[in-house]
């Protein structure tokens, strides 16, 4: 995926998760943060961070915050992001556990939620869910950076589905590159990391890809290998 107007600055202050303040040109501007988690390793006043700017004239704000240098490392945060690599991968057959898909469904409802993909590839029918990852240590990557109760939701919605006869994979977009592992983040959130776990027992698939990452791109890279926690 591609942004079509880009702009740097560096980051000041996020009052609240929905709105961060950034300096533009020498000039202070309010811009969007489109991503609503914590991204409290991320966001640190000084950071030059990567903004996109609105084509839509009555927007309240004319740059919504995308990316952030941490360090020499170039991390996407646009939440929406991971959702739209992914279904150009799938259309492209760039992942290679599913293989060339023939039909594509975006927001499909299964049981109590909707998840993210429904895929057809060959006789095969399959449910995906995707979760953009930004919280890196030291080359290894970890979701979530804040409880999710609603990606445990999306853990049992998925173990039903392969009750029922279907394919189903978690889908874990790392937004940037040059990570050498994933694992989900259990100190976080004990209760996903179970459900993960449940749910990779149960036969529902983990795959975790890197992206390639540029101030106006986003492509899906290279599979990371997942990881899991030892529970002791």
């Amino acid at each position: 995926m591609r942004y079509k107007i880009i702009k740097e600055g560096i980051f000041l202050s996020r009052p609240n998760r929905f709105v961060a303040f950034v300096l533009i040109d020498g000039k202070e501007e309010k811009v969007h943060v489109k991503n609503t988690g914590r991204c409290r390793e991320l966001l640190a006043a000084g950071a030059r961070v990567i903004l996109e700017e609105g084509q839509n004239p009555n927007r309240k704000t004319k740059y919504s915050l995308i990316a952030v240098w941490k360090g020499e490392l170039l991390v996407n945060m646009d939440s929406q992001a991971p959702n739209k690599v992914a279904e150009e991968a799938l259309l492209q057959g760039k992942i290679r556990e599913i293989g060339e898909v023939s039909f594509v469904k975006r927001e499909a409802r299964f049981g109590q939620s909707r998840l993210d993909f429904y895929l057809e590839s060959g006789d095969t029918k399959a449910f995906l869910e995707v979760k953009g990852v930004t919280l890196e240590q030291e080359g290894i990557c970890y979701f979530p950076d804040a409880p999710t109760s609603r990606g445990n939701k999306h853990m049992e919605e998925l173990v039903e589905a392969v009750k029922n006869g279907y394919e189903a994979y978690v889908l874990f977009i790392i937004q940037m590159e040059g990570m050498h592992t994933f694992r989900t983040n259990r100190v976080m959130d004990p209760l996903f990391s179970e459900g993960v776990k449940k749910a990779k027992e149960a036969g529902v698939h983990i795959l975790a890809y890197d992206c390639k990452v540029t101030p106006d791109s986003l492509v899906i890279g290279k599979k990371i290998p997942f990881i899991e926690v030892e529970y002791v």
